[in-house]
């Protein structure tokens, strides 16, 4: 996930100019964490949100959306806790700051280094943290993060523990499917929730879908296991103090209304990659905002600049 050559070590190799550049992103970042702590709206408990998605929500992308919804939560690829601790830091975390409210999507099974990697996300600005407990892919489980770590609800919880201790002013969510595998979701997905009800979680985002995760390629778990809505929007009848979001197979602004009946929030997934304009209207119909739905061209002519 990191790329880029490694940087010299010691403080002789450092240029003046890294120095200064170094200076003003302490500053930067400061100005950031003063914007987010001054908002009136907690962007973990935003109506809409755009998925986070391996190969997509990179920031040239986010710059994009945010172009055409001004409040839609905007979420970051998935980031590995590790690479945050190890890789090339700013190339990773880096975003502009028109991009808020933005969520950075931590990988990773270890309390130790979720904890740290969301410390140093807090720092960088991001409204929300949020650890990915829906993944199915291959490496992902090789890793033993992701999808898989429903099987083991206690080391979520003690992950997330780990998260807001290191990150006490930023929310830390959770994204999760229905249950994985042979697992029951009618029985499996309540005890999940409570174990992250009691670690004090009170934001998660939930795939309606199970995540098989011998068989079906990550593709095939987009697609192929059945959704179910009502299960869903049944635990939020079930835990009414957890902010709930619900996500998968939501292709309209119209079905986003209709689920907003049941559920506190609606993350949009591949249909705001296949058609960005979708959030166009996102601000006015569920933001009460009153300025008019963004004119393509002028969506264009704001990139160009950039």
């Amino acid at each position: 996930m990191a790329c880029g050559a490694a940087a010299p070590t010691g403080p002789s190799s450092i240029a003046p100019d890294a120095v200064q550049w170094q200076a003003c992103c302490v500053i930067v970042r400061a100005d950031l964490r003063k914007l987010r702590d001054g908002r009136r709206v907690n962007a973990a408990e935003n109506n809409i949100s755009v998925a986070p998605m391996m190969d997509w929500t990179d920031r040239f992308d986010r710059y994009f959306l945010r172009r055409i919804s001004r409040h839609a939560l905007l979420y970051t690829e998935m980031v590995h806790a590790e690479a945050v601790l190890r890789g090339e830091r700013d190339h990773l975390l880096r975003f502009d700051p028109s991009e808020h409210p933005v969520a950075l999507q931590l990988g990773g099974c270890d309390p130790i280094s979720l904890a740290e990697a969301a410390r140093i996300g807090a720092d960088y600005g991001y409204d929300v943290i949020n650890l990915n407990v829906g993944c199915p892919s291959d490496r992902v489980q090789s890793g033993r993060f992701g999808a898989c770590l429903m099987a083991d609800p206690g080391l979520v919880a003690r992950c997330v523990t780990a998260m807001q201790k290191a990150a006490p002013d930023v929310p830390v969510t959770v994204k999760s499917r229905i249950g994985i595998d042979d697992q029951d979701p009618h029985k499996v997905l309540p005890a999940f929730l409570a174990m992250l009800l009691e670690a004090g979680c009170r934001h998660v985002v939930i795939h309606a879908r199970k995540a098989w995760l011998k068989g079906l390629n990550p593709k095939q778990n987009r697609e192929i296991p059945p959704l179910d809505y009502p299960l869903v929007h049944a635990m939020k009848q079930a835990f009414p103090t957890l902010h709930i979001t619900i996500n998968g197979g939501v292709e309209t602004l119209a079905q986003a209304n209709e689920h907003l009946r049941h559920v506190d929030g609606v993350m949009i997934g591949r249909a705001a990659y296949r058609n960005p304009y979708l959030l166009a209207p996102v601000d006015r119909e569920f933001y009460g905002a009153t300025t008019p739905v963004p004119d393509r061209g002028d969506i264009i002519a704001e990139l160009v600049p950039w």
